[in-house]
């Protein structure tokens, strides 16, 4: 009897940043491998930092196809939120299409929802609330699309985790090693419930300590400082327009007309998929 085959899709989060052992990082996925059998498992890490719905769909799919899983994890959508060019239509036929691929292969859909980038950095809520109307639509679509799929899925979003500082990084955006492991149990659980997991559950304890208060501050002076400006250059022209305005609607009582249209939004992309419209990079 071969042994079983994870392959993990996404970000940074899935690609382990938060969680350095020996000089690279290892994450969640990684902790969560070992646990999926009692004997060896195949284990492949695709996800790269940085990583949005387009990168998943059209570099990392096709190498996890080629390696037929019988498990694979998607938990992508943080960086999309982080672009000017961010459209949930999009986000929605991306993802409904590696949902597809990976389940039409007889895989096992692993998928999540997060919290958002806006209220993990502690930005004012001018700036905070369109970037967590964003992650609201991406997880809305995440969480139909994996009932359609019949993913395995986790509620990372919401929680007691979320405004935990002990499981959270010195970016507040990526979990420490507590955070990973907490994902990986919480995942192991989600699993075993169904059967799809038999190896002994991982551990919550962390095995390093947990950095300094000066190593934190530290990194993010130096490459914490770095890695947010990367991700929000070119968004921060249109999030400051997108400020003014979520200001201008507060002033006037009307705020309940950007989530409606936030809402609205998620509604036609899902609707565009039920009724087989023309989708991203499609033929």
């Amino acid at each position: 009897m071969r042994s079983p085959r994870f392959v993990a899709l996404g970000d940074s989060l899935t690609e382990g940043v938060g969680d350095r052992v020996d000089g690279r990082w290892r994450g969640w996925a990684a902790l969560l491998a070992p646990s999926l059998s009692p004997g060896p498992v195949r284990f492949t890490n695709l996800a790269v930092s940085g990583a949005q719905t387009h990168d998943v769909l059209e570099r990392q799919l096709p190498a996890a196809l080629a390696l037929r899983p019988e498990l694979v994890s998607v938990v992508v959508g943080v960086n999309d939120t982080l672009r000017r060019t961010f459209d949930i239509r999009e986000v929605a036929a991306r993802l409904d299409r590696v949902y597809a691929a990976c389940t039409a292969q007889g895989a096992v859909l692993l998928t999540a929802c997060l919290p958002d980038p806006g209220t993990m950095l502690g930005l004012p809520g001018s700036l905070a609330r369109p970037l967590a109307r964003r992650q609201r639509a991406v997880n809305t679509v995440v969480h139909v699309l994996s009932e359609r799929y019949g993913a395995v899925h986790l509620h990372a979003g919401e929680g007691e985790w979320v405004g935990d500082r002990t499981m959270w990084s010195a970016d507040r955006l990526h979990p420490g090693e507590p955070g990973h492991r907490q994902l990986a149990v919480r995942f192991h659980r989600l699993l075993a419930e169904r059967g799809l997991a038999t190896g002994p559950a991982p551990s919550p304890e962390p095995d390093t300590p947990a950095p300094t208060v000066r190593a934190s501050l530290w990194w993010l002076a130096t490459a914490g400082t770095g890695w947010v400006a990367r991700r929000c250059t070119d968004l921060l022209p249109q999030l400051l327009a997108l400020a003014a305005d979520e200001m201008r609607h507060r002033a006037r009582g009307t705020s309940i007309r950007l989530d409606l249209r936030a809402s609205a939004a998620v509604s036609a992309a899902l609707a565009a998929l039920s009724t087989g419209e023309q989708r991203p990079g499609a033929a």
